[in-house]
């Protein structure tokens, strides 16, 4: 089979070195629709390099993007087709702010393999650390479709309660024509995000927007209304991807503060606000 669940979980970590500069943020700011208003003095703190801040979710594509999901798929193992690959919930813990610029030695491994039924799923991890210590942890949920029933561990089911009440804030981003390809410069070249014949391979009539896109335009919106600006307070970033999303599109972006997280749903605003995150949680100081 080409996912070998006992070889993959026995693998030892593939380590790497990677580096970015104040660029790097800027371009990755600018894919997750920082900028707007141009002269806002809050978007300045991601667009201006003399008063820069790094929004949290930047650690997803650090590094140009590796070792992450793409990387991921070719540990030992794993030998899928990229057309059959979804990627499904991505958690993120933050062990301290990021810097601007910086490296860091990664260490990727396949953390567990659970068998769905009609997919398998793989939990693929990545830890960055730079010689203060540790910097991030990302867990990378990926659906692989057909590749299912093998008799394995089903995986974790529980699910967080639902927000009650509400929101305490709605922000609707439309997003831009061509925004799939301005986030993929930051380093997810997967062809699904901007060719359109390999999107109709996988099922799609048209590219969709990388699912890490709306999870930074998500943070992004937490941070700027119910945590004061602050990039700095949050601690973990988890959520679930439920559906796809296209350039073009708006997300309404629903808001719940609650005691040491933001709660958040995110919707497809043009598809009768079809659902495209769920179970997503900031944790913060």
């Amino acid at each position: 089979m080409p996912i070998d669940p006992a070889k993959a979980l026995a693998a030892g970590p593939r380590t790497g070195r990677i580096a970015w500069t104040r660029r790097d943020v800027l371009l990755y700011h600018l894919g997750v629709g920082a900028g707007v208003p141009a002269t806002d003095p809050r978007e300045l703190r991601y667009t201006l390099e003399s008063r820069l801040h790094v929004l949290p979710s930047f650690a997803t594509v650090a590094g140009a993007g590796a070792p992450g999901v793409i990387d991921g798929l070719s540990l030992p193992g794993i030998d899928v087709d990229l057309a059959r690959v979804l990627h499904g919930g991505q958690t993120l813990t933050l062990h301290r702010p990021l810097p601007a610029e910086g490296s860091a030695v990664t260490s990727g491994r396949i953390a567990a393999v659970y068998d769905k039924g009609k997919a398998a799923v793989l939990v693929v991890r990545t830890e960055a650390a730079d010689t203060d210590g540790p910097l991030w942890t990302n867990d990378a949920q990926i659906y692989v479709r057909g590749e299912g029933g093998f008799g394995g561990e089903r995986g974790p089911t529980a699910r967080p309660e639902p927000p009650r009440g509400d929101p305490d804030v709605v922000v609707d981003r439309r997003l831009r024509e061509d925004q799939a390809l301005l986030y993929r410069l930051s380093g997810d070249w997967n062809p699904l995000h901007a060719d359109p014949e390999f999107a109709r391979q996988a099922g799609f009539d048209r590219p969709i927007l990388h699912g890490l896109c709306t999870y930074g335009v998500t943070l992004k919106a937490a941070v700027d209304t119910l945590l004061d600006g602050d990039v700095s307070r949050v601690r973990e970033y988890a959520t679930r991807f439920a559906g796809v999303v296209y350039p073009g599109e708006t997300l309404r972006i629903r808001l719940w503060r609650t005691e040491g997280a933001v709660r958040a749903a995110v919707s497809a605003v043009e598809r009768d606000e079809a659902p495209v995150l769920v179970d997503t949680v900031v944790t913060h100081t």
